[in-house]
Order: C-alpha cells, then structure tokens, then sequence
C-alpha cells in the first residue's frame, strides 16, 4: 500500500534511520532505498531542520504531528514548500513514519501559468507593433532620407540621427516579432544530438573557456518536440549559465533524467499530459536574485547591462509552445534551468538520420571536456 502512494511515505527508526522508502520517497531524496538504508535523516538535513524536531515531537508525544511549507535545504537535497506529517509506529519502539509531499510542483505549475500568460502578452504586443508600429516607421524614414537630399550639411546630421533612430526601433520590432504565434512543427526529436550539438556550437563561442560536462540517461527515449526549438532553447540556457559563471572554475553541466510522476492537466479539458523527460543547464555561478525568480520569464526582465530581457521570455514561450514546461531554481553557487517534455505520441516515425540510434543513448556516465 505504501509503494502504491504517489507522496514520499518513509519509516524512520529511533536513531533517525531510514528503514524503508516507497518509490515516491526514492524520487523525492533523488537516491535508491538502498543508499537511504544506510544514511540517517540527519546525513541529508541540517540538525536544526523542523522535519527533524517534529520526528522529536511525535515520538515525545507519541501522537501524530504535521507541519507545512517546510524549507528541506542543504548541499544534498533542496526542497521548498514541503508538506510533512509524522505518525508514531507501535511496532517500532521509536519510529515513525513520514510522509512528504512536495508542494514545488504545484508552486511550479503556477509559475508556468504566469510564465505562459507574460508569452502571450509578449506575443500581443509583438502583433500590435508589426502591424501598427512597422509602416509609420518606413514612411518617416523615408521622409528623413528626403530632407536629407535638400537640407544644409548641419541638418543633414540631424536627418541621419533620424534614420538611425527608427532604425534602432525597427529592430527592436523584429526582435519583439519572435514572440508572434506561429504553427509550430513537432516531431520525435533525439535531444541528446540535439545537447551535442549546442555543446559544441558553445564551446567553439562563448563557452571556449568553460568546462562542460555531460550526464545522460543513455536510456532516455526521444522527446516530442522541434528541433530546431530545442536547439535555440537549450543554446540561451547554455549562454546565460556561461556569462554567469567565474571564467576561472566555471563549470556547466548538462543532464537528462526520466521522471515518472509528472502529469498536467490540460485546461478546458479532462487531458492530462505526461512530461516524463528532464533536460537540465546547471551552473555554479552565484545564483538569481530572490527578488527576481517570481517573475524570471517575463519580458524586459533582465540584469545585464545593456541586456533587453526578452531572452528567457522567449524561451519560456517556445517551452510551451511545444507543450512542455521550465522551471528554474537557483541558490549561490548552484542554478538549475528545468525542462519537463513530452515522449512522442505512440507510433510516431523516429526522426533519426540514417546510422543513428532512434534511442537517446549517449553512453553511460557522465562527461566533460
């Protein structure tokens, strides 16, 4: 029964041993029962953690305790909003059992809503200056370019910045045109070709001088997607993470996982979808400001100098665009970019060119260079 729950359900013994774990509790700690069998709760908190006092609460009381929004932070698990209820074991002299449900998933889900809801503002926004902003600039470029002709050598100077001037805006229109929707193409996509070929377009650029390092699931299916998305989405993860990090010890790593408890339900309908597989950009530079993560995705965001912030907004709207979601969590010297994709739809063609694998494989273990 306890391996049917969906929700991290432990026995922990009175030395704070971990006796059992069911499946959810595995990915949840993100390690195999028999690595939890031989750690202590303490191993992986530190000793002033609530989770840890209230296990001292029910065994004192020997009655059930619960607490919420739990902060489960340290070097080797990091969780926020966490959900926790303890219950005394008759059958253990001291042990609990505990269970931990994660309530990031849903803090998640809620951000991509807004995630989404800034995309399509940003995709109003870019209609509206295509159409309404885009000819007025032509014509009054086109009336500086006459001015130009007849006026003396000190307007002529004026004229120019003219020209420039709607120049510059006109790019910024076509840099806003990105968000338009389009009709987007998906198909079964190998994304560990796809990490191949951004690591190598960013270490021949402006990761020359970083360290990159791969840890692939060489047993990853394929993910429903466009390439060419993918591609574009992972190479602005890459470069941010790049232009983060210390040019002297700066390290990225690039990761898949399978990870099977990730279902959305689709508005408006009784669909829910499964996002099972995981691609991550990691990066050891200082991390995101707290002020700025609630709104990360939207656009103008942004803490480059000279930066426009419309970067992650466009990956977030191209993310959702193929139906997947991005989430981001980031604490000094540790930011994780979290993509959670779909598996092709049952009987979908592979999309692997001749000589390939259909499959992910990459090879065990990770790798760097």
């Amino acid at each position: 029964m306890l391996a049917a729950l969906p929700m991290a359900a432990v026995v922990i013994d009175v030395e704070n041993r971990f006796r059992y774990a069911n499946p959810a509790a595995e990915l949840f700690f993100q390690l195999s029962f028999p690595t939890l069998a031989g750690l202590r709760l303490s191993d992986l908190l530190p000793e002033d953690s609530r989770l840890l006092a209230l296990l001292d609460q029910v065994r004192a009381h020997e009655a059930p305790v619960s607490d919420h929004d739990l902060t489960l932070d340290s070097p080797r698990l990091h969780r926020r909003g966490v959900a926790a209820h303890g219950a005394p074991l008759p059958e253990m002299p001291g042990g609990v059992v505990l269970t931990l449900q994660d309530g990031s998933t849903a803090q998640m889900m809620n951000r991509q809503l807004n995630f989404l809801g800034a995309a399509r503002g940003a995709s109003a926004m870019a209609e509206m200056l295509a159409h309404e902003v885009k000819n007025p600039l032509s014509g009054i470029r086109g009336a500086a370019q006459l001015l130009e002709q007849g006026a003396a050598e000190a307007d002529q100077e004026l004229c120019l910045l003219i020209q420039d001037e709607v120049d510059r805006i006109r790019n910024l229109v076509d840099r806003m045109d990105m968000f338009s929707d389009r009709p987007v193409d998906l198909a079964a996509v190998n994304i560990h070709q796809v990490l191949d070929h951004v690591k190598r377009v960013a270490q021949t650029g402006f990761a020359a001088h970083l360290r990159i390092v791969e840890d692939y699931d060489p047993s990853l299916p394929q993910v429903w997607g466009n390439r060419d998305q993918l591609v574009q989405i992972l190479l602005n993860l890459v470069k941010n993470a790049a232009e983060a990090v210390d040019p002297v010890g700066g390290e990225v790593v690039l990761s898949t996982s399978y990870h099977h408890g990730m279902r959305i339900a689709v508005p408006g309908s009784r669909e829910r979808v499964h996002l099972p597989l995981q691609v991550s950009v990691r990066d050891n530079g200082p991390g995101i400001a707290e002020a700025l993560r609630a709104t990360l995705f939207e656009p103008f965001v942004t803490t480059k100098r000279g930066g426009q912030g419309l970067g992650l907004a466009l990956v977030a709207k191209l993310v959702a665009d193929q139906g997947g979601l991005i989430e981001c969590d980031s604490r000094p010297g540790r930011t994780v970019f979290r993509l959670s994709l779909a598996m092709p739809p049952a009987g979908t063609r592979s999309t692997a060119t001749p000589g390939q694998r259909s499959g992910n494989g990459a090879g065990p273990g990770p790798r760097d260079s």
